[in-house]
C-alpha cells in the first residue's frame, strides 16, 4: 500500500463491497453516530457489549473496536472478553482510550486492557497519547488541553513498546509506527463542535483495518476519509448540527476523484 489517493480508494471500494462486520463496545454518548456512519461508510456495525456474549459476537466478527468513554463495571468485562477472543482469533483491535488520565479508575482500565490484549491501533486526542505513554499530560474531561503535535514522541513511545500504530488525532493528525509517520492535514476546526467525531474516527479505523492488514496504512487512509468527509460536511453549512447529517452524507458519497482533489497526506 501506499501514500496515493487510489490506494484509500481501494480501501473503501473493498469496505462498500464487503461490508465488514465491526464489532464496537463503545460509549452511550456516541453509539448512534458510530453506527451511522459505519453504515454511510459502508461497513456494518455492531454495538454489543454485554459480556455473555461478546466472544460469539468477535467471533463472526472481522474487526473490534473497544472505547471507554463511559465505564462501568460490565463494560469493562465485555472489553477484557472481548479483547481476549479477538487477540486469540488474530482479529484487529482498534482502541480508543476517551479521558484517560482524568481519572485513576480510567487510568487503570487503561492499563489493564492494554496489558490483557495489546491493540492493533489506538486512537486518540493528544492528552490522551500522551497519559497512556505515562507523561503527565494535561486532560479536561474528554478534551485535550495539547495540540496534537505535542504528543507525536508519546506515540513513538507507546508504539515501539505495543509494536502497534498509534493514531494522534487534532488539527492535523499523526499516524505512528516505530519511526514512520504519516500527517493527514484534512478536516476543519468545527468538527470538534460536534460530540463523538474523535470516536468516529476510531470506528472508522476498525472499518479500514477490517480490509487492509497493514494498520499504518489502513489508520492512515481512515484518517484522510474522517478529514476529507468533515471538510465536505462544512461546505455544505458551518453549522454543528447540520454537520452531523452532511458528515453522513459525504461519507456515503465519497468518491476516487474527491479523495484525489482533496487529500492532504505527507509520509516521513
Amino acid at each position: 500500500m501506499d501514500q496515493s489517493p487510489q490506494a484509500i480508494w481501494t480501501d473503501l471500494a473493498q469496505i462498500r463491497a464487503l461490508a465488514p462486520l465491526v464489532h464496537s463496545i463503545t460509549n452511550f454518548v456516541v453509539m448512534n453516530n458510530t453506527a451511522n456512519a459505519l453504515l454511510a461508510l459502508g461497513a456494518s456495525p455492531a454495538m454489543v457489549h454485554a459480556p455473555d456474549e461478546v466472544e460469539e459476537f468477535v467471533s463472526i466478527s472481522s474487526a473490534l473496536v473497544v472505547n471507554i468513554g463511559t465505564l462501568d463495571a460490565t463494560f469493562v468485562e465485555g472489553m477484557r472478553l472481548a479483547m481476549r477472543q479477538a487477540k486469540a482469533l488474530g482479529k484487529p483491535i482498534v482502541f480508543d482510550p476517551v479521558g484517560v488520565g482524568a481519572t485513576t479508575y480510567r487510568n487503570r482500565v487503561s492499563e489493564e486492557l492494554l496489558a490483557l490484549a495489546a491493540p492493533d491501533v489506538i486512537r486518540g486526542n493528544a492528552s490522551e497519547i500522551m497519559a497512556l505513554a505515562g507523561l503527565n499530560a494535561q486532560t479536561k474531561g474528554v478534551d485535550s488541553l495539547h495540540g496534537s503535535e505535542a504528543a507525536i514522541e508519546a506515540a513513538r513511545r507507546l508504539s515501539s513498546a505495543l509494536d502497534n500504530v498509534v493514531v494522534i488525532s487534532g488539527e492535523k493528525d499523526y499516524i505512528v509506527r516505530g519511526d514512520q509517520m504519516a500527517t493527514v492535514a484534512n478536516g476543519h476546526p468545527l468538527m470538534t463542535k460536534v460530540t463523538g467525531m474523535g470516536c468516529t474516527a476510531t470506528a472508522l479505523t476498525g472499518a479500514f483495518a477490517a480490509v487492509n492488514t497493514d494498520y499504518f496504512w489502513a489508520s492512515t487512509h481512515a484518517m484522510a476519509v474522517m478529514g476529507i468527509a468533515g471538510e465536505l460536511a462544512v461546505a455544505q453549512k458551518a453549522a454543528p448540527g447540520s454537520l452531523q447529517l452532511n458528515f453522513l452524507d459525504a461519507l456515503y458519497a465519497l468518491t476516487e476523484e474527491t479523495i484525489a482533489n482533496r487529500l492532504q497526506l505527507t509520509v516521513a
